[in-house]
């Protein structure tokens, strides 16, 4: 047998081995370009019939299973305002996830004071009434609790007020390793270049974000936070795309759909897109804020557009 040929059998031999090799780890390959996020239902989906009675946070994860197949829920403390001490109640809506095979991701966290207050003694007490709903989300057996930095006064002043507010909070976090987030959620909140300073500097590992594809309207024509017409728009993409680095949740808002079941002021596709590139791994909630759809229907509406555009890009 010449040289040659033993070279080209040597080396046909490993080609055919590597070939054999790859096609035995082809999630190897693959894996790290698949994408493949999985589907929450945030409670306000369904604000309306919480609101009237029709349905309560005890019902939560069996609508969610039963109704949209979803596997996994985002609370909002609105909902059970009262119960964040209560042990029973508590236990019942942890069993309740629990036998619908149903996980508890997070709480939303609204009406317990501004983080971001440029008065001390207000950012101290809404740091305290944020601590039970960290110990209430820990025994759900949630990642997180999502909380605002609405603020006011200069960037400089909210900034500074945030990072302390918000700072001291995480701390208290980590002890639970339960993680302290912040969603776009209006005025400078809504500003992402602004939010994500505000996350770098604190530089907690349990501090991080939640970006919504809504909520971007840094400014209100009377200004309030939800009533008059927004007069000052923060990019949506550019401020999701900036807070990404940081997320440890994502919401999915969706208003109105077009006869495609597209959303014609949010691009999905986009939007994904920039997920995708982030690396984000985690789940993205539906959050459906409509007035045309009913809330089921809606919800229905943007799980589909979701998985549709997930197939799309993965």
């Amino acid at each position: 047998m010449t040289k040659d040929r033993r070279t080209f059998i040597k080396e046909a031999g490993v080609l055919a081995g590597g070939i054999t090799l790859l096609s035995s780890f082809p999630s190897a390959l693959f894996a790290a370009d698949k994408f493949d996020f999985k589907i929450s239902l945030a409670q306000w989906s369904l604000h309306k019939a919480m609101f009237s009675g029709k349905l309560t946070t005890l019902d939560f994860a069996s609508v969610a299973k039963k109704e949209f197949g979803l596997d996994a829920v985002e609370y909002v403390n609105q909902f059970f305002a009262d119960k964040a001490k209560d042990q029973e109640y508590l236990k019942s809506l942890k069993q309740r996830a629990k036998d619908n095979g149903v996980k508890s991701l997070l709480i939303m966290v609204d009406n317990e004071g501004s983080l971001s207050s440029k008065v001390d003694t207000e950012r101290k007490t809404a740091v305290e009434n944020h601590y039970k709903w960290i110990e209430a989300a820990k025994f759900l057996g949630c990642h997180s609790i999502r909380v605002n930095l609405h603020g006011a006064g200069s960037d400089e002043e909210w900034k500074a007020a945030s990072i302390d507010g918000l700072g001291t909070l995480a701390e208290f976090g980590a002890k639970y390793k339960m993680n302290v987030i912040v969603e776009n959620h209006g005025q400078h909140s809504s500003n992402g270049a602004l939010l994500a300073e505000v996350i770098k500097q604190i530089n907690n590992p349990f501090c991080g974000t939640l970006p919504d594809f809504g909520n971007f309207c840094m400014r209100r024509e009377k200004g309030d936070l939800w009533e008059s017409p927004c007069v000052d728009w923060y990019d949506r993409y550019k401020g999701v795309k900036e807070m990404l680095p940081y997320a440890k949740g994502v919401s999915a808002k969706a208003f109105n759909f077009d006869s495609k079941g597209n959303e014609p002021d949010i691009d999905y596709k986009k939007m994904l897109e920039l997920i995708k590139s982030s690396g984000y791994k985690g789940y993205i909630g539906i959050e459906y804020e409509g007035e045309k759809l009913d809330e089921y229907t809606g919800i229905k509406t943007t799980k589909k557009l979701l998985e549709r555009v997930r197939a799309e890009l993965g």
